[in-house]
């Protein structure tokens, strides 16, 4: 929680309780189900949560603004950003239907009624969404064509809707292969920690 409390001085102090009680929620769920290795679990707060939070420092999202997290695994990125931002409603979907049972256990525990999570693909979301965001689920230009059609048109945040996805390595090759305008953020300017070394927060516009 150190690194937390430190790049994000200004939380609430029901924000900070709902930060603090994540690990030990991971680790319950984690014994049954396992959607965190061990060797993250052990680093929890920076490989998981403080990677997350990444994408509020390109964007602080203004309430109100609707997001789709893509393969959203055992709940990341949106567990932290809708901790963050509880203005900001999140829709959560994967593919394997056990992590979002720990998706929806967790939410319910920490009292987040503003991220909802289903077991379902990206292509047969229904609406329309500000922003979709994702963590590493596969290469850019095969993600793309599963939300084309999910961004709103219209804008009010700081940066026109588009996708937010964090990834890591060495872009510039799979960056070729797609159309769309995008703008690369080294998350290690955002975090001075080693594990943010390759890390990166790509953002992009229709």
């Amino acid at each position: 929680m150190e690194e937390i409390n430190y790049y994000f001085p200004h939380l609430t102090d029901l924000q900070r309780k709902q930060f603090e009680g994540l690990k030990e929620l991971y680790e319950e769920w984690n014994a049954q189900i396992n959607v965190i290795s061990r060797k993250d679990l052990e680093d929890f707060y920076v490989r998981h949560v403080l990677h997350s939070l990444a994408i509020a420092k390109v964007l602080d999202f203004k309430s109100g603004t609707k997001l789709l997290d893509v393969g959203t695994g055992g709940g990341f990125p949106s567990i932290p950003l809708a901790i963050l931002f509880p203005g900001v409603s999140f829709l959560s979907v994967d593919s394997i239907g056990k992590k979002i049972k720990v998706v929806n256990a967790i939410a319910e525990s920490l009292g987040l009624k503003n991220l909802e999570a289903k077991h379902q693909r990206a292509e047969t979301v229904e609406g329309k969404f500000d922003f979709v965001i994702s963590r590493a689920v596969t290469r850019t230009v095969n993600f793309l064509p599963w939300v084309k059609d999910k961004i709103k048109m219209d804008s009010f945040n700081e940066l026109a809707n588009g996708y937010l996805f964090l990834k890591g390595g060495d872009l510039k090759e799979e960056l070729k292969e797609v159309r769309e305008k995008h703008t690369t953020f080294n998350i290690q300017d955002f975090f001075a920690n080693d594990f943010f070394e390759t890390k990166k927060v790509i953002y992009m516009t229709k």
